[in-house]
């Protein structure tokens, strides 16, 4: 029966290829659905016209280029055995693996993270995240906000938005043709957390369906799909099917920059991975997150401002050996930290090389820790009350650790940070005021940042 819970709190996933066209989907580029799907009301998600018209109000992404990368390591990783091991504890609580040293006097991680360790001099580690108020979804930490909790009453979030969301509506993108927000997860509900009441039109883009709806069909004219005569002739038809449903309420200047985006070869030349040589592409690793990871890359590089990258859905949730799928520790997490340990390497000195890591903020995080004491089966329990964070890039001040826990890794002994504290820090990086607000659908302004969260001074 425990078993069968713990899977029944992930219904919902799936699994889809990288970059294959949304299954199902049934577009065909130029076709009156494939308009209204990849054009004026959406492309997987988002309002390319509003992002557009923000754009053009605000262009000072434009001046002042900054992003946002953030690894979802969904399940909830192991603070113990990754970043805050605790070697001379007993061995329920020390687990199964070693620590080795750091390039940074003092620190030490896991074994398994011999490249994380060479680097540490261009890492942050966070051993005193509050992660109280999470849950086994997204939405707290992603939204940086305590108050956005799973509450499985069909109001998950309380309406409050995720970071990305945040950074779509009160910044937009780095270059008008790209989305502002991008998930690359296989798992929608489970790994990325939206807009909430911020509006449809800061919705993540599902970065994994996207490339097959920019996609140009054979016999495709493209010059006639960019006749704006020819678009305000198939625009007007479709008004007077859409009226009913009030999906498209006016046909301006932005739509047709919107549909210049679509027909974009700089957009579609941004998800396609082919375009990278060999020796890029086996540095990330060809695994999944190695290959979302790259795909962040291009997109920054590009012009999209925050994109959430997860790996595989829960795969970071290890409870026991005789708990499927992703069974214990030394079974179950053993293999996937070489994954993320190589594909945080590849990002960094990959962003370096192009001079893009510091207007390039980097978090790796999952939604809690684990239990400090091992099971009976191997494994580690869900943790509310700490979690290991990393972060890099962005121009910050690095080669650091912030706060402590006990010596049994399972409490915070100093520097609690709060998921505010995350939300500010993104929030000043991206030249974002923190005194912002949203409305609510009742017209009510709702800070960005909740219960006095302030960005990390330690980070300079």
């Amino acid at each position: 029966m425990p078993n069968n819970r713990h899977r029944t709190s992930h219904v919902g996933s799936t699994s889809q290829n990288l970059l294959a066209p949304a299954p199902g989907s049934g577009i065909r580029v130029g076709s009156r659905r494939w308009f209204l799907q990849a054009g004026l009301t959406s492309v997987a998600g988002l309002s390319l016209a509003s992002v557009l018209r923000l754009q053009a109000a605000n262009p000072s992404s434009q001046r002042d280029p900054k992003s946002v990368i953030l690894f979802w390591l969904s399940g909830g990783p192991s603070q113990i055995d990754t970043w805050d091991p605790k070697p001379d504890a007993p061995p329920e609580i020390r687990g199964p693996y070693q620590s080795i040293a750091t390039s940074v006097l003092g620190v030490r991680f896991s074994e398994h993270l011999p490249l994380q360790a060479k680097m540490m001099h261009k890492l942050t580690v966070i051993r005193s995240v509050d992660s109280s108020s999470s849950d086994h979804t997204p939405i707290t930490l992603q939204a940086g906000n305590p108050y956005a909790r799973r509450t499985n009453n069909g109001q998950d979030g309380g309406g409050f938005p995720s970071m990305g969301s945040v950074a779509a509506k009160f910044r937009g993108p780095n270059t008008p043709a790209m989305p502002a927000f991008v998930g690359l997860a296989d798992s929608w509900k489970a790994d990325i957390w939206g807009a909430g009441h911020l509006g449809h039109n800061f919705e993540p883009v599902k970065g994994n369906e996207l490339p097959g709806r920019l996609a140009l069909t054979p016999g495709v004219d493209l010059p006639r799909l960019q006749d704006r005569s020819t678009l305000r002739q198939q625009f007007d038809t479709m008004q007077k099917d859409l009226d009913s449903q009030a999906q498209m309420q006016s046909v301006d200047r932005y739509a047709g920059m919107a549909m210049d985006m679509v027909a974009s070869q700089a957009v579609r030349q941004a998800f396609d991975l082919n375009r990278e040589s060999d020796k890029v592409r086996e540095s990330y690793g060809r695994t999944s997150i190695g290959e979302k990871a790259l795909l962040a890359r291009r997109l920054v590089e590009a012009g999209t401002t925050f994109v959430t990258v997860s790996g595989r859905w829960g795969y970071f949730d290890h409870h026991g050996d005789d708990v499927p799928p992703w069974g214990g520790i030394q079974k179950g997490l053993t293999p996937i930290l070489p994954t993320i340990d190589r594909t945080l390497m590849a990002l960094i000195e990959d962003l370096e090389t192009r001079g893009l890591l510091d207007s390039t903020l980097i978090l790796m995080l999952g939604e809690f820790g684990r239990s400090p004491v091992m099971t009976k089966d191997a494994g580690r329990q869900h943790w509310l009350p700490v979690m290991s964070m990393l972060m890099a890039g962005g121009g910050l001040k690095h080669g650091q650790v912030i706060g402590s826990t006990d010596a049994k890794g399972g409490t915070i002994k100093s520097r609690k940070v709060i998921p505010s504290d995350l939300a500010a820090t993104v929030f000043q990086h991206l030249g974002i005021p923190l005194d912002t607000n949203w409305l609510n659908p009742q017209g009510r302004p709702i800070p960005i940042i909740a219960d006095n969260g302030r960005p990390l001074a330690e980070l300079g």
